[in-house]
């Protein structure tokens, strides 16, 4: 057992020359630049970038190039005669053509009107060889699936919303890390400070133990406690033992999580926040103003309505219009395509209603009407429940500063309290047993001092997740703006 303890403590004096010193703030920076979270998170946001920069181009003109280049046929066809009778042809011909057309969505209407140009050649090769040609020079288009529901419309309420909603959930999620970063830190910090009071403890039972041997032999001591301070060496030297291996695994966690080039990280215990004040009225202020699920909230009405919107305007009275108006010309020589053009006009008004349909069209328009009553009742739920999180998260950490104030001063306690049990066990003034039970208690003090300050910074990161508000420097946090290409 002590074979492998030497080892322990010489492969650990080796590696401290080489440990990496970090604090919680510069932890949290790194892990906000490179850790594997904010790499898918820079994935996520892009998308939503691109989501969002897809949606404002679809309301600019479009110009747009089509073309077929070339297509042959060689095939014997069934066609219609002028008398109404069907015939067989061969036709073996190759044709080419191409078009160019310039579109723009009507956010007003819910349409889309064109302006394109069309260029057709056709070689036929049996039974005689010909050329003809056809152009429509000019033709304006007017295309609206439906005259009772406007789909751009409902785009342009909801996509910006999208956007904003995906810009403040980078910002939730850069605080998350800061949590998760705190988290992983605290855990390798515990770790570190266990290991060191094991290692001390070992060191001090040993030394103990050596005296009592001493005092044994002269008689001082009965061979019970001779025999309980040897059994609180062999604990120590496997505490000792399990918290290197607990060490081993927090050093690797935290630095896999800041794609650390060494496990070998020395770590600061974070000072205590200057004192600031903050009332659940500014709390919710603040998150009202600044959280995505505000935002969330007025989409999925938004959402909602659209689907009801569409439901009725598509669902007894259907409406469609498309309208044409340009000129053409065909012929066999194409000097001679751009004299005398023919006018190209059309007007198509299509309706369709259903007569009969066994309450169909009725049970759709319930089901998304029931839909945004169910919508509406879950987001008055998780309004509530959003308020109620901020209200008693804000009275838990009013009342932290005060629980690490307190087991400061009883790790303090504690810790000067074995001192003295120690040199008054050597004076042979009192029992291995109360040495043992000042041991713990210091033991336990500094563990419940470390998880009271990671409490209190946990809470600190989870209270600026909150509300996305920097309470320290009293103004909201924000990111800076990520430039794609």
């Amino acid at each position: 057992m002590k074979n492998i303890l030497i080892t322990f403590c010489c492969f650990l004096s080796i590696q401290i020359f080489s440990q990496q010193q970090i604090t919680l703030e510069q932890a949290i920076e790194i892990a906000q630049e490179k850790s594997p979270e904010y790499k898918a998170l820079l994935n996520q946001n892009q998308a939503s970038y691109w989501r969002y920069r897809r949606f404002k181009a679809g309301f600019l003109p479009q110009l747009r190039l089509d073309a077929t280049l070339p297509q042959y046929r060689n095939s014997v066809n069934r066609i219609l005669l002028d008398d109404g009778s069907d015939d067989f042809r061969r036709s073996n011909q190759i044709s080419f053509d191409g078009s160019i057309s310039l579109n723009q969505n009507i956010a007003l209407t819910g349409g889309t009107v064109s302006i394109s140009s069309r260029l057709e050649r056709i070689d036929r090769f049996e039974p005689s060889e010909s050329t003809g040609f056809a152009v429509i020079p000019f033709s304006l288009n007017y295309t609206q699936n439906s005259l009772l529901y406007n789909p751009f419309k409902w785009e342009k309420k909801i996509e910006p919303l999208i956007y904003e909603e995906a810009k403040r959930e980078f910002i939730e999620r850069m605080e998350q890390i800061s949590l998760n970063t705190s988290r992983r830190y605290f855990a390798l910090l515990k770790s570190q400070i266990q290991a060191k009071i094991a290692k001390s403890n070992l060191s001090n039972q040993d030394t103990l133990f050596q005296i009592s041997k001493g005092r044994f032999k002269m008689g001082k001591i009965a061979e019970n406690d001779l025999l309980q301070i040897e059994l609180s060496v062999l604990n120590s030297e496997n505490e000792v033992i399990t918290n290197e291996i607990n060490l081993k695994r927090a050093s690797q966690n935290l630095s896999r999580y800041l794609v650390l080039d060494t496990e070998n990280i020395l770590l600061s215990t974070p000072k205590e926040l200057s004192t600031f004040t903050v009332t659940v009225e500014k709390a919710l202020e603040e998150a009202k103003s600044n959280r995505k699920a505000v935002i969330e909230f007025r989409r999925r009405r938004l959402q909602a309505e659209q689907d009801v919107a569409e439901v009725k305007g598509n669902n007894k009275l259907r409406m469609s219009l498309r309208a044409n108006f340009g000129i053409s010309q065909q012929g066999n020589k194409f000097n001679t395509l751009f004299d005398n053009f023919n006018q190209q006009q059309s007007v198509v008004l299509s309706i369709g209603m259903p007569i009969l349909d066994w309450g169909v069209s009725k049970s759709r328009r319930k089901l998304v009407e029931a839909n945004k009553d169910l919508v509406n009742t879950n987001i008055k739920i998780e309004q509530q429940e959003f308020e109620q999180e901020i209200y008693l998260h804000v009275l838990n950490w009013q009342n932290q500063r005060n629980f690490l104030k307190t087991t400061k001063k009883a790790q303090e306690i504690a810790l000067k309290r074995y001192e003295i049990a120690k040199k008054r066990f050597i004076l042979g003034k009192i029992s291995i047993t109360d040495l043992n039970i000042a041991l713990q208690e210091q033991d336990r003090s500094v563990l419940s001092y470390l998880n009271s300050l990671e409490k209190f910074w946990n809470d600190y990161y989870i209270l600026r997740r909150l509300t996305l508000y920097d309470f320290v420097k009293n103004k909201k946090i924000e990111v800076k703006d990520i430039i794609y290409d």
